[in-house]
């Protein structure tokens, strides 16, 4: 099949479609097929539930490695500015198999769709996981907003948010519904929003209003506000701009 959309590829350069618009297009569609192969349908179910007893598994593996390692974590190397809750994935070579016998099977590493991370590191290290789904729809928006922007230089923004976030005119992307992201939490359909540098993130405010309402806790506006998806469950808001609290309703920050 990739054959083929080369062959595609190589007739649309002739008929005048850009090199570098047509190598967008082909990353794009090898994206979607990789991505269809990742999971194949037999696994994608069982490889897709966040079993409690995985992440205990992997939490007591964690525990232990950092007793023994005078205090280390078995994290992978990330740049300092990686966004915190991907900022410090669980590198499982470092655990498996002499602290837990394998990645789970839920594990990206063995083909399931969560990524396990670690939060808090600094004073209580707990595992949780990233749904790497989300990575995978954020970057087809990104590159489908990179070839429209190869035509028009500036994001086809719709509206303002807030400061410095804005929401995007899909349809002039080739849309015809709005692209949005399964939320962990509710499983609603979550939006994507995009700030001033052209980077594609999803909107949690619809899941941070629904705990405000429901917790009734009460929060300083200013702080950050997202460590309250973390409480109950064992995601992590991927991909998020800070949140603080205003007028009970959660608003975005810097």
């Amino acid at each position: 099949m990739c054959k083929q959309i080369l062959m595609d590829m190589s007739e649309k350069i002739k008929d005048g479609l850009s090199v570098k618009k047509t190598y967008i297009i082909l990353i794009f569609c090898c994206i979607s097929l990789l991505s269809g192969c990742m999971y194949p349908k037999e696994n994608l179910k069982q490889n897709a539930v966040p079993y409690e007893d995985q992440l205990q598994a992997v939490q007591k593996a964690v525990n232990t490695y950092k007793e023994q390692n005078s205090g280390l974590l078995p994290i992978k190397t990330r740049d300092m500015n990686t966004p915190i809750y991907q900022k410090y994935p669980i590198d499982f070579q470092k655990i498996a198999p002499r602290y837990i016998q394998e990645a789970p099977g839920n594990a990206y590493e063995s083909g399931g769709v969560y990524q396990y991370v670690l939060v808090d590191v600094e004073t209580n290290p707990t595992v949780k996981l990233l749904d790497v789904r989300m990575a995978e729809q954020i970057r087809d928006v990104q590159l489908k907003l990179q070839m429209y922007r190869d035509d028009h230089q500036y994001p086809p923004f719709k509206k303002v948010i807030a400061d410095g976030v804005y929401e995007l005119d899909f349809k002039k992307m080739g849309y015809k519904d709005v692209p949005q992201v399964k939320s962990p939490y509710s499983g609603k359909g979550l939006p994507l929003v995009i700030n001033e540098k052209g980077e594609i993130f999803v909107d949690y405010r619809m899941d941070l209003y629904e705990i405000l309402q429901k917790n009734g806790e009460e929060m300083k506006e200013g702080e950050d506000i997202r460590d309250m998806l973390l409480k109950d469950t064992p995601f992590v808001p991927a991909y998020s701009l800070p949140y603080t609290v205003k007028n009970g309703e959660p608003i975005f920050f810097k």
